[in-house]
């Protein structure tokens, strides 16, 4: 009998400890995998919707939204900014254009030295390019290259939004 209780108390004693043990070692790494893994889930999330908001296009679209624009007449404009997207990535450049019977005739991208090169992309579509609200058509390349000519002096003043009354005194 001695020896069948010597055993139990081997095989549930002695093996409990380690059991528990490698238990928690198990959990402990299970639950820091899951944890890592939400973290690297959430960093994508934010750096993905960080994207979409440092998007210069985006931004100066929204702001043509919001307030609108005036006519944009024919002329040469030398304070336009010209957008190249290609998917969520856009690049902005200041730029003239100009402007002839309410189309863009052509367009070039300013130089750090201040002087111009014309921009001479392969339009995938052969059609006029109209400026409607401050901002032109957009035109595809292609390369698959989404173009905007921006006329940002254009834009309307910003709104002036109601004033605030003050908070009662106690006079």
């Amino acid at each position: 009998m001695k020896s069948k209780f010597y055993i139990y108390q081997i095989l549930f004693i002695n093996l409990q400890p380690t059991f528990i043990f490698n238990m928690k070692k198990t959990l402990t790494t299970i639950v820091l995998f899951i944890g890592v893994i939400l973290l690297s889930n959430a960093q994508n999330k934010k750096n993905s919707t960080n994207d979409g908001e440092n998007n210069c296009y985006l931004k100066w679209a929204q702001k043509f939204e919001e307030r609108g624009a005036d006519d944009v007449t024919d002329g040469v404009y030398t304070d336009v900014i010209i957008t190249f997207r290609n998917g969520s990535d856009a690049q902005c450049y200041n730029g003239k254009c100009e402007v002839k019977e309410g189309k863009i005739i052509s367009m070039f991208i300013k130089l750090e030295n201040g002087s111009y090169e014309q921009v001479k992309k392969k339009l995938r579509y052969d059609f006029p390019v109209t400026v409607t609200n401050g901002m032109s058509k957009t035109v595809l390349t292609l390369e698959d290259e989404l173009i905007n000519v921006l006329f940002i002096k254009k834009i309307k003043p910003k709104k002036a939004g109601p004033e605030l009354a003050p908070d009662p005194d106690d006079n």
